[in-house]
């Protein structure tokens, strides 16, 4: 059963229950501050999960895209991913628990057809305020599972919400109890962490069981005080990932050999000449991280030293670390690999193959310049020559350097620590520890500041600040063409971030018209409000937005000014909100700075409300 198969599978069995499908929405998320990623299907529907009402109705369905960043060292065992796609179905208070674990049971027993003797799930053990999850017990026991294949687990395995843990939720944000489903391959591999066999459970790391499935009730929300306070309406939250449950099909318990992966495997043994019994970590990760690459960069992501362009750089630079350490040169094969593997469903990547291509090679480039620019940077300070040396001496054997040296192969040459060790440096790993501890709680106290406001910033100055961004796209299409298109945006309450298309850096008298044709508009106070539009009218009026979501009906379009029944508008654009009323509650905007961040992409920096 292939990918496309088990994905087409999903979609008709749950809009047979009276669910609609919605589209995969962008793996890099735009107007959100508070992610780099889209990492769950559940991302983009928070205000419905709230109660707002979607214009799909309460019962959806999709398959998303999803990168999470937090995997990327865990990759390299016979299960994590970085990259993958996730079947999700949702229940916005239209159904809960019993219904939704027999919809999945059904799924996986009937439609998929897995033994039901290979199935066990986990459940929620309780949690202060909130009760052990008996609900779940009792459907779990009338579907016929037997006692012995069902574990209770705290909050640390069986609670989600995109912070984790209630301790970990920031104010505003909804998570709730889960119950997973995991299918026994009933082989124990070599546990990991123990460094011997053992009786396991479905949460051991051990790679007997495989979680296939989890089935989230979203129905808390973080209070002020701490507290989990229940939502107006209980909500169902399903995810599944394609990977494993074609891993749990095809009873094979590495995922990098199942049908999705395993040609992969096949073309990087062919390009290095090693085989993948011996060298599955190596591989593993060149197939995970290289596949995330293209994914990213199709989204106009290119590498550098911040946010989604730092984890595409990370990603591609520890590919090539494990591509060279199998002897491996050419990555072209690989890349024309990932691309024919997933062209079926991903037509972009055929579409912007040569600018996929030709950025990951030029980020080799630069890699093997970065390395040898490391290499002089140790060189010039422990030659016994010191600055007299030339780095055509090189230092011989294994060099041992500071610690705060190696800290600035970190963090300005961004190389890794196994990075620093293979160019032959080696450093006190316990010192080194220490400033990256220090490192990671600064960046730790700055994404908790980011987080704030919950999966969705929703400050006053936030949403002041996404409307003007609305003003802003237009404004520039005004001065510069309509060839001008947002590519990407971040809005916090300190200031907008906005990308566009653009092949050259905006003069002073360009900015100052684009300055005053938003505060005009400002100063206008133009009405804010949206309409719900079928696809082809949203096109027809000139929306500005993402229209190539093959199943939406309906979008969502704000207007600024008039709508079109009544008037011409300013802006007409596909969002999903929130945003102010009145233009006039924006009260001004300036813009501060712009940048170049690559490849015909120019970045704008403004502030609103001053």
């Amino acid at each position: 059963m292939t990918a496309r198969d088990i994905v087409e599978k999903y979609i008709a069995f749950f809009e047979k229950k009276g669910h609609r499908r919605i589209p995969n929405a962008p793996l890099v998320p735009q107007n959100d501050p508070t992610t780099l990623f889209t990492s769950s299907g559940m991302q983009p529907l928070v205000p419905y999960l709230l109660g707002e009402e979607h214009p799909m109705g309460k019962k959806l369905v999709n398959v998303q895209n999803c990168f999470r960043a937090q995997d990327i060292d865990e990759v390299g065992d016979n299960r994590h991913t970085t990259f993958f796609r996730m079947l999700g179905n949702w229940s916005l208070g239209a159904y809960f628990k019993e219904e939704q674990l027999h919809f999945f049971w059904e799924f996986l027993t009937k439609e998929l057809g897995l033994s039901k003797e290979r199935l066990y799930v986990s459940i929620f053990n309780g949690y202060k305020g909130v009760p052990k999850d008996v609900g779940s017990h009792k459907v779990w026991k009338d579907l016929g599972l037997q006692e012995d294949h069902i574990f209770f687990y705290g909050a640390d395995k069986n609670w989600w919400s995109r912070a984790g843990t209630p301790e970990q939720m920031p104010i505003g944000e909804i998570g709730g109890p889960d119950s997973e489903v995991f299918y026994d391959f009933g082989v124990l591999l070599h546990d990991l962490r123990y460094g011997k066999e053992k009786e396991c459970d479905p949460n051991c790391d051990c790679g007997r069981f495989l979680e296939i499935g989890n089935s989230v009730f979203m129905q808390y929300q973080k209070q002020e005080d701490g507290s989990l306070k229940e939502l107006s309406q209980r909500n169902v939250d399903f995810g599944g990932g394609v990977e494993r449950l074609i891993a749990a099909t095809e009873d094979q318990q590495d995922i990098f050999q199942t049908d999705l992966f395993g040609s992969m495997a096949q073309t990087i043994e062919l390009l290095t000449n090693k085989k993948y019994e011996g060298n599955k970590k190596e591989m593993r990760i060149i197939t995970d991280h290289f596949i995330a690459s293209v994914f990213i960069i199709s989204q106009g992501i290119i590498p550098s030293n911040k946010e989604q362009g730092y984890i595409l750089r990370r990603l591609i630079r520890r590919g090539l670390d494990h591509f060279d350490k199998l002897g491996g040169a050419d990555l072209t094969p690989i890349l024309e690999k990932i691309v024919e593997q997933y062209k079926d469903t991903d037509k972009v990547l055929t579409d912007k193959f040569e600018e996929i291509k030709n950025t990951i090679l030029e980020e080799q480039q630069r890699y093997n310049q970065t390395l040898q620019t490391a290499k002089h940077f140790i060189f010039k300070k422990y030659s016994p020559r010191g600055e007299a040396g030339k780095v055509g001496d090189e230092l011989k054997g294994v060099t041992e350097i500071s610690a705060d040296d190696a800290f600035i192969l970190y963090t300005t040459h961004g190389l890794s620590p196994t990075q620093i060790k293979s160019l032959g440096f080696v450093f006190n790993n316990q010192e080194f520890a220490e400033k990256m501890k220090a490192h990671q709680n600064i960046s730790r106290a700055g994404a908790k500041k980011k987080f704030a406001g919950g999966l969705a910033d929703h400050s006053e100055k936030t949403i002041m600040g996404h409307t003007a961004t609305h003003l802003l796209h237009q404004a520039l299409r005004d001065v510069l063409g309509n060839h001008v298109f947002q590519t990407g945006s971040n809005i916090t309450s300190e200031r907008i971030r906005f990308d566009f298309n653009y092949e050259k850096a905006l003069t002073p008298d360009e900015i100052k018209k684009v300055e005053n044709i938003v505060n005009e508009k400002i100063l206008e106070n133009l009405p804010v409000h949206f309409e719900m539009l079928p696809l082809k009218k949203a096109k027809e009026i000139g929306a500005i937005g993402l229209f190539d979501g093959k199943y939406e009906e309906k979008v969502k379009i704000y207007f600024i000014g008039p709508s079109t029944s009544s008037g011409r508008p300013y802006s007409a654009e596909f969002c999903g909100g929130p945003h102010v009323s009145f233009t006039s509650e924006i009260k001004s905007f300036r813009i501060i700075k712009q940048e170049n961040i690559g490849k015909g992409v120019r970045r704008i920096y403004s502030k609103v409300g001053e």
